[in-house]
């Protein structure tokens, strides 16, 4: 299967990816993973999702912990970068299946250009189920040490990372479908409103709309 990553250069001195693709070995451990999850790698022990800003489409200033109670796929792409336009329609897919039971998709552009690029081009794309956000300055790419694009990152309920992939991959695939919801069943939480997916467009306009 083809894993095709965009290999460049995001920052100097970006940290260096460790993990392996073995599973973890805390209890109740995810399922194995395979097909498009294989590059997967777990964090053994999962580690606290850093704090650092970034922004949402209409300018709004907010960070990773705001959507403490979720289970969060981040995913950093970028308008020039052929692997992550290949990807962004599975992770919409994705958000239409599992955002009703606590999932969201946070797809955050690195484009230069911020918001007057990048939400055009996920129009463009027809890619309504996923809420604009923008890391234009790298900052949170850096400080989680994003090598090169695309790369996706897995957050539990409890802010913390569990794994990651680096490259381009079907993520409504059946092994995608499997590794996530297996965090979704882990401290479910029924104050969350699960129906919103701070999808674009769509009243009412949201914090996280543009």
């Amino acid at each position: 299967m083809n894993k095709i990553v965009c290999i460049v250069a995001l920052a100097v001195g970006l940290n260096a990816f460790t993990g392996a693709p073995a599973g973890p070995a805390w209890a109740d451990a995810p399922p194995p993973v395979s097909g498009w999850m294989e590059q997967f790698s777990f964090k053994d022990p999962p580690r606290p999702a850093p704090q650092t800003p970034f922004l949402a489409g209409n300018g709004a200033e907010v960070k990773l912990g705001d959507f403490q109670g979720r289970v969060l796929l981040v995913n950093f792409w970028a308008t020039w970068c052929a692997p992550c336009i290949r990807e962004l329609p599975s992770l919409d897919r994705l958000q239409l299946r599992l955002g009703g039971e606590g999932l969201l998709v946070l797809a955050i552009s690195q484009d230069r250009g911020g918001a007057e690029v990048a939400g055009p081009f996920l129009e463009k794309l027809d890619i309504h189920r996923l809420g604009l956000f923008l890391d234009s300055k790298m900052r949170l790419g850096r400080t989680l040490g994003i090598r090169a694009l695309p790369w996706s990152l897995l957050i539990d309920r409890e802010g913390r990372i569990v794994g990651e992939l680096p490259g381009y991959a079907e993520w409504d695939s059946d092994e995608g479908i499997a590794l996530i919801r297996h965090y979704l069943e882990q401290g479910r939480d029924e104050e969350v409103n699960k129906a919103d997916c701070f999808c674009r467009p769509g009243p009412p306009k949201k914090l996280y709309d543009k």
